[in-house]
């Protein structure tokens, strides 16, 4: 069975248009897709990212083993049922978190010692448990535990964290076939990590392993972590150009409309970020205009929705002044509102790229959308 299908490249840039089918529904890419850290996009309801548009959520395989733990997600039926969502599920091993949030750890060939930065308990997670963690979870897309490095750092730390995530990967991959035969259609697809910080030659030879490994997807991690734009967007480009035309392409922890756009028009596929809801929270609104950061004082006044061209339901119903004052009165309804406002501007943007990709004119809709959205811009 095809798990993914290449409808159309971009005849004016590599902006390719897909269509990645899982067990509990299919993905039109390119695809943003909300995170949903805990078990829950913040703020969000299953039935606000529905109507957003949502086609698949990401939640994060190394918070939901520290709370509610296991037990409690497969007695619910695993974790579609749990939360309440039965559209697709990405799961993210959590090894950025482990080397983020742990509390003391160590790494080894053979896995990741960790204390949990929630109540000070220890874990040992491998590449095979932590896939029978999101196995577990019923997670259509599985992410494999890799050993990521921040920016910068030398080419040696990078080779190290390389060779280990490719170790890993091969352990993951073994994992994976062991899984019990069913249906076709039912399998849990399982993504390949490529590493390499921003090394170029690095990245390809993660890229030669990887490929030869074999996986599902291959997703580009390491970037995102600090580095200048035009690098990231060079290495991701650099990445994807190397990568199978056959396999979804998916770019993590990216980012802003402006750097979805650069990575669509690199050939990425899929991406992930908390800015839609982390924004949203701190009073900033995404329009077709640029940021307005709502609690600002020009807005006191203007009865105008947040984006004329947006249809959600905050722009449908909501002026600038009332966020502005649910915001200063510290209510909760104003991160919410600003925040399903963020989610749908997303989506939207992926379905208006996805529409341009179909009429090749990727490249014209791109030079609008910037500089449109470059015009007007709030500080935070």
């Amino acid at each position: 069975m095809l798990y993914y299908t290449l409808i159309h490249q971009d005849k004016t840039s590599r902006a390719r248009l897909g269509k990645l089918v899982t067990a509990h529904g299919e993905i039109d890419t390119p695809i943003f897709m909300p995170v949903g850290t805990q078990g829950t996009v913040k703020t969000l309801s299953p039935l606000d990212l529905e109507q957003s548009g949502a086609q698949i959520m990401l939640s994060n395989a190394y918070h939901l083993f520290l709370r509610p733990g296991m037990e409690v997600i497969s007695k619910a039926g695993g974790l579609h049922d749990f939360i309440g969502w039965h559209k697709p599920i990405l799961t993210d091993s959590g090894g950025y978190q482990v080397f983020s949030l742990a509390l003391l750890r160590k790494v080894t060939d053979e896995g990741v010692e960790f204390q949990s930065h929630i109540d000070g308990t220890r874990h040992f997670l491998t590449p095979e448990s932590v896939f029978e963690v999101q196995r577990e979870f019923g997670s259509d897309i599985i992410m494999p535990l890799d050993e990521c490095v921040h920016y910068p750092c030398s080419k040696d730390q990078a080779k190290v964290a390389l060779d280990r995530t490719i170790k890993w990967a091969k352990r993951s991959k073994a994992a994976s076939i062991e899984q019990v035969a069913g249906n076709a259609g039912s399998r849990q697809l399982l993504f390949g990590i490529i590493q390499g910080a921003t090394y170029e030659d690095l990245r390809k030879e993660s890229v030669e392993h990887m490929v030869r490994i074999d996986f599902d997807g291959y997703a580009v991690g390491g970037l995102s972590v600090g580095e200048p734009s035009n690098l990231l967007y060079n290495i991701a480009g650099f990445t994807a150009d190397l990568l199978p035309q056959d396999k979804p392409r998916y770019l993590m922890g990216v980012g802003l409309p402006e750097d979805l756009i650069e990575a669509v028009d690199v050939g990425i596929d899929m991406f992930d970020c908390v800015v839609p809801t982390r924004y949203g929270r701190n009073g900033t609104a995404f329009t077709s205009e640029g940021k307005l950061v709502i609690r600002n004082s020009p807005y006191k006044m203007q009865f105008s929705p947040l984006d004329p061209e947006c249809g959600c339901y905050t722009c449908k119903n909501f002026s600038r002044a009332y966020l502005r004052h649910l915001f200063n009165a510290e209510e909760i309804l104003g991160l919410r509102l600003i925040s399903l406002h963020n989610t749908h501007f997303f989506i939207n943007l992926m379905k208006n790229i996805r529409e341009a990709i179909s009429r090749d004119s990727f490249k014209e809709f791109k030079k609008e959308f910037l500089n449109k959205y470059n015009q007007v811009s709030d500080s935070m």
